[in-house]
Formats: C-alpha cells, sequence, structure tokens
C-alpha cells in the first residue's frame, strides 16, 4: 500500500508560481510512476504531468506548454510539481498518482492517488 500527501497549494496570482510537493509513504514507490492530474470546478480530472520511476521520461499535456515541471526525488519519496506563469484557467485541484503500469494519461490507470490540494490563481 502507498500514502501519498500532497502539499504546497494555496493562492497566488496570475503569473506567479508555486511548487507542488507530494509526499509517499508506505510501501516504496521507486517501482511506480507517478503523475500529476488536476481538477477544475465541474470538469473531468484531467492529466497534467508524469514521470517514469526512474525520471528517465517525462510527459507533459499539450496546456503546459512550458509551464510546469515534474521532479523525483526518490531518496526523499516526493514528487514535485513546479508552476509558473500561473493562470486563472490552471485553478483547480491538483492530486498526485502513483501507477504500477508506467505513466499514463488514463486516471483508471493509476492505483494510488493522494487526497488533492488547492490550487487558487487569482486574475
Amino acid at each position: 500500500q502507498v500514502q501519498l500527501v500532497e502539499s504546497g497549494g494555496g493562492l497566488v496570482q496570475a503569473g506567479g508560481s508555486l511548487r507542488l510537493s507530494c509526499a509517499a509513504s508506505g510501501r516504496t514507490f521507486s517501482n511506480h510512476a507517478m503523475a500529476w492530474f488536476r481538477q477544475a470546478p465541474g470538469k473531468e480530472r484531467e492529466f497534467a504531468t508524469g514521470i517514469n520511476c526512474s525520471g528517465s521520461r517525462i510527459y507533459y499535456a499539450d496546456f503546459v506548454k512550458g509551464r510546469l515541471t515534474i521532479s523525483i526525488d526518490n531518496a526523499k519519496n516526493t514528487v514535485y510539481l513546479q508552476m509558473k506563469s500561473l493562470k486563472p484557467e490552471d485553478t483547480a485541484v491538483y492530486y498526485c498518482a502513483a501507477g504500477s503500469l508506467g505513466v499514463a494519461t488514463t486516471k483508471s490507470l493509476y492505483d494510488y492517488w493522494g487526497q488533492g490540494t488547492q490550487v487558487t490563481v487569482s486574475s
């Protein structure tokens, strides 16, 4: 079993930056791909970015356009999401996920989820 706990969300002005963290505990997640999804009010949860267990492959959704960077620190069992040039449309709950089948854009392919952290971008 893997437990994921996100942190780092908050309120930021448009153009600002935030760094989200996702700390994993329990069973090691070194053999899991990690991803960040987000869900805006009234919308489906969507894939933002993912990284394979070794950190050698990273995938980004089209909307990211260089504004989000995922990284992983296996020694700390933590995955990060650095966000910059934030826009009001980035307002959402951001979820960390872990999956044993590799990086995927489909949320059903992930085994474990965090509780989410709210990011609100004001205009």
